[in-house]
């Protein structure tokens, strides 16, 4: 039987979120590998590129978040068959990945530098891609992302969603995806409310 580890900070969110979900979900067995921030440099010695999340899948390391969680996605039925759909579904996962990335440099800024950073990522940054992942949304039919149901890219758009509304991010409004992508907010209550996901939340 195959052996996985999933390696990773101590947070309910970030690149290994929807990764975590998508194995749970599917009940697949694997190590949820959790460390504290400040170990980062020990464990970002251990990967050939000084990043996390990887995979462990027995003894062969595999990088890059977004092959990871389509990985995580086919074992677990939550990707697309359908190669249109798929398309569509690496397509929504892509863009959240470029929400994340557009985010990530800001967590490094303190101060007044933070401040106008964040400002900027209101205004400028972020409102382009968060209106583009809801078209898609509104474009499927407005549930799920890909194929009628649920798929790796809705656990990785709530993710995102719930970061970005969660206040965790000074500056940022808390109610910027209600501003821009309202459509987004009812998505990500949807997902939530999946009861797999829902009782994964309560026994965390």
């Amino acid at each position: 039987m195959t052996q996985l580890k999933v390696s990773y900070f101590d947070v309910d969110g970030g690149r290994a979120e929807p990764i975590r979900l998508a194995f749970h979900l599917g009940g697949i067995a694997f190590e949820d590998y959790r460390f504290p921030y400040t170990d980062f440099p020990q464990e970002a010695a251990k990967t050939p590129l000084g990043q996390v999340p990887v995979l462990y899948v027995d003894d062969v390391l595999i990088t890059q978040s977004s092959a990871i969680l389509r990985y995580a996605g086919k074992l677990t039925n939550l990707y697309p068959d359908d190669v249109y759909q798929a398309l569509i579904c690496d397509e929504v996962i892509d863009v959240a990945e470029d929400i994340i990335n557009k985010i990530v440099p800001t967590l490094f800024l303190e101060g007044d530098a933070q401040k106008v950073a964040r400002k900027q990522l209101a205004q400028d940054g972020l409102p382009k891609y968060l209106s583009h992942i809801e078209s898609k949304l509104i474009q499927q039919g407005g549930k799920y992302f890909a194929d009628n149901k649920l798929s790796i890219a809705d656990l990785k758009v709530m993710s995102i969603v719930g970061w970005l509304n969660s206040g965790g991010l000074d500056h940022l409004p808390t109610d910027l995806v209600a501003n821009i992508a309202p459509q987004l907010n009812q998505h990500m209550q949807l997902i939530s409310s999946n009861a797999d996901i829902a009782n994964y939340y309560a026994n965390r």
